[in-house]
């Protein structure tokens, strides 16, 4: 008695775990049935197991089959443990076809999977978008300083959204091409003539290789005079230029001092060698007397003659001797 009352609860239990799934997928597996798409009952109790939402990819594949696309759930199911958005995909997928783009399931998915929006950029294929670039400054040959906003106009291209480089890099080459050509501009006067004439140049550089969009137009928005760059650059080359000759003037007057300063040493060395001989002058006369080479009216005789001497300078000089005498 007991083992029948185990057995029923056992069955009670299962019949019980068999009807919430399979009754939670009969809805489901009707829905799909009557909107004519096939979807198996078990395949939609055994995504319960797989971790997968039954709901989503059921009205996922309805979504598309009554957009007139054929998608298996077996892919359907696929992206979504892949990590992608099958929603997402699946709407790409109809805008594309409504658009007459062609867009395989397989390419949307890898769009998706890459990390890129594929709705958007199905809907940027069929409504291009304005990209506005920030203000570049670039300068013409003659110095002057001219500052540009372009607005351009792109187009999603599908077949390289996978590998394509970025909004980033449009702008950065469109920038680059701006500033090209205002650079090679011989004044500018001629960039504000013609503006058009930066767009055109830089629609033939072929910016939009290797991205992930097609550019449709360059649009210049706006030129403005910026500084006259050429003259900066020519007043500081001025200013460094005095600052070299002032240091280079500076150097040579040091130059001068220390020779100066190096004649003077030396006068006051050939001083000190003068006072130095002079010195030796009574100890030479001293030892001519003990000698006898130098008599006593030799030294008196070499009085007068050096006395006679100092007058003859006083005299040239224009001094009077009188008072030197006095002095």
């Amino acid at each position: 008695m007991n083992v029948n009352v185990v057995l029923l609860l056992f069955f009670s239990v299962i019949g019980l775990i068999v009807f919430f799934f399979v009754g939670s997928a009969f809805s489901l597996w009707m829905q799909a049935l009557i909107s004519g798409a096939r979807v198996g009952l078990l395949n939609i109790v055994f995504m319960r197991f797989r971790k997968v939402p039954p709901k989503l990819i059921v009205e996922s594949k309805i979504m598309a089959v009554k957009a007139g696309i054929e998608i298996r759930s077996d892919d359907l199911e696929s992206h979504f443990l892949a990590g992608g958005n099958v929603l997402r995909v699946v709407q790409a997928l109809i805008a594309a076809d409504k658009a007459n783009i062609p867009l395989p399931f397989k390419r949307a998915a890898a769009i998706d999977l890459a990390g890129r929006n594929v709705l958007e950029a199905v809907q940027m294929s069929v409504n291009p978008k304005v990209i506005e670039t920030p203000r570049v400054a670039a300068m013409a040959k003659d110095g002057i300083q001219l500052t540009a906003i372009t607005r351009v106009t792109v187009r999603a291209n599908i077949d390289r959204l996978v590998g394509g480089a970025g909004e980033e890099t449009v702008l950065a080459r469109v920038g680059e091409g701006i500033v090209t050509t205002i650079g090679s501009a011989t004044n500018h006067k001629q960039v504000l003539e013609n503006p058009d004439s930066i767009s055109k140049r830089v629609l033939e550089k072929g910016l939009d290789a290797g991205t992930a969009f097609e550019i449709l137009s360059i649009d210049i928005a706006d030129v403005d005079v910026g500084k006259n760059i050429g003259a900066e650059l020519e007043t500081d080359r001025a200013e460094a230029d005095k600052k070299i000759a002032q240091a280079k003037a500076e150097e040579r007057r040091a130059m001068a001092i220390a020779a100066e300063q190096e004649m003077m040493a030396k006068v006051q060395e050939m001083r000190a060698k003068v006072v130095e001989a002079e010195a030796q002058i009574p100890m030479a006369m001293a030892e001519s007397f003990r000698s006898g080479n130098l008599g006593i009216m030799d030294y008196y005789k070499m009085k007068n003659i050096m006395a006679d001497t100092k007058m003859r300078d006083s005299l040239g000089n224009g001094e009077n001797p009188m008072d030197s005498k006095s002095k």
